[in-house]
């Protein structure tokens, strides 16, 4: 699905990311791990062109998104991104905040096909679009126990709240990828729980998922392959099993000594 070859970033004279080269097949539940200031959000950054490479190339469902060429926002709205501080927007409701992507899409949806084939009966109308997106926003509340939230403004709800309605807004868009950026790290202990519940389902539905997180029991839980990330390089990657009990670098063997 995913298929990174050669990817550098530097910002300024810093060099953040070096040459790193990486496979994520569909399905995939892949954890990046690593000191901070290691360049792991970097790296899920470039991965939806949130930041431009330097250089290298990022193929996602067959096309490279890091060439200026590619209209990325049609190939972001088949990947989803969650962020540490939620980024919801603070003015509108749940439930608008969920409706938000899918609406926007699919009016400019509507407007290219009426411009393009304008006796085509098939045109739905902004309310039915709306009404359309109402109805799974509700849903996807539903599904993780929000659902009376849906009027409520985000600076009602807790921060756990918070962070799971980001991920449903991202399922939102019925993306074919994932990309978590430590979802759990702004959240007080008692919080982290819920949140990680919810991946772990969305990990059991068969979603594509890339998490950066310090979550260490999560990734020996959930990841099918987990990556250590040291001064912008993969330095190890491996099976959850053999990744913790039997590490090979002996940088990550020091950073397992002290995170486990």
């Amino acid at each position: 699905m995913i298929e990174v070859v050669n990817l550098n970033k530097s910002f300024g004279e810093i060099d953040v990311l070096h040459d790193i080269n990486i496979t994520i097949n569909k399905g995939e539940k892949v954890v990046v791990v690593g000191p901070s200031g290691s360049g792991k959000s970097t790296f899920l950054r470039c991965l939806n062109c949130m930041e431009d490479p330097t250089s290298g190339s990022i193929i996602f469902n067959g096309v490279d998104i890091a060439d200026m060429k590619v209209d990325i926002n049609i190939h972001r709205q088949k990947m989803g991104m969650v962020f540490q501080h939620f980024n919801l927007f603070n003015n509108k409701t749940v439930i608008d905040n969920i409706m938000l992507a899918p609406v926007y899409v699919e009016k400019k949806r509507m407007k290219k096909l009426r411009r393009n084939n304008p006796q085509n009966e098939k045109i739905k109308t902004t309310k039915e679009i709306k009404a359309e997106a109402k109805a799974q926003a509700t849903e996807l509340l539903k599904r993780i126990g929000l659902e009376e939230k849906a009027n409520a403004y985000p600076s009602q709800l807790s921060g756990g709240q918070k962070q799971r309605v980001a991920i449903v807004r991202a399922l939102a868009m019925n993306p074919d990828v994932i990309l978590f950026d430590e979802p759990t790290s702004a959240l007080d202990p008692e919080m982290v729980g819920e949140v990680l519940e919810l991946m772990k389902e969305l990990a059991e539905s068969g979603m594509t998922m890339v998490v950066v997180t310090h979550e260490m029991g999560f990734a020996r839980e959930v990841g099918t392959r987990v990556i250590f990330m040291d001064e912008g390089r993969i330095v190890e990657e491996n099976n959850p099993k053999e990744f913790f009990e039997n590490p090979q670098n002996p940088r990550l063997k020091e950073f397992l000594s002290k995170v486990l």
